[in-house]
């Protein structure tokens, strides 16, 4: 893994949020984009080398929607930047860690993404990432 690519925010309200974190980080919303797979929009600030991805919900049946009515809006995921997610992904798996996803699908920001299980990494969502060329 190369670095922390991002660290991601569950919120309720989007557009609200961004507001709120663009006053607590100085700093503007660079991107917004949907992730209609996943149903959830996502919002990302730039703070030094790493990211903030703000995601809420755009379906009441979305994965976000969810984690925001059992725990609240918080922490959702930390996302590690890879060179290559699939030899990544078989490391992983071989080292006993559950994979969400099987192969690497589309993500947000240009990214192809793989999700770890939770219960393997000691309660915290991680997120793989590897950039798409452009």
């Amino acid at each position: 893994m190369l670095k922390v690519e991002h660290i991601g925010i569950a919120v309720k309200n989007l557009s609200e949020s961004i507001l709120l974190f663009e006053k607590l980080l100085n700093s503007p919303c660079y991107k917004t984009e949907e992730v209609a797979s996943e149903k959830v929009s996502t919002a990302f600030f730039t703070q030094g080398e790493t990211k903030i991805e703000l995601v809420a919900s755009t379906d009441a049946e979305s994965v976000i929607a969810k984690f925001i009515a059992k725990k609240g809006e918080g922490l959702h995921h930390i996302a590690f930047d890879v060179v290559d997610i699939y030899a990544e992904m078989e490391r992983l798996k071989a080292e006993g860690f559950i994979l969400l996803n099987e192969t690497p699908k589309k993500g947000a920001d240009n990214k192809l993404v793989c999700f770890l299980h939770p219960k393997t990494t000691n309660g915290v969502l991680i997120e793989l990432c590897q950039s798409l060329q452009p």
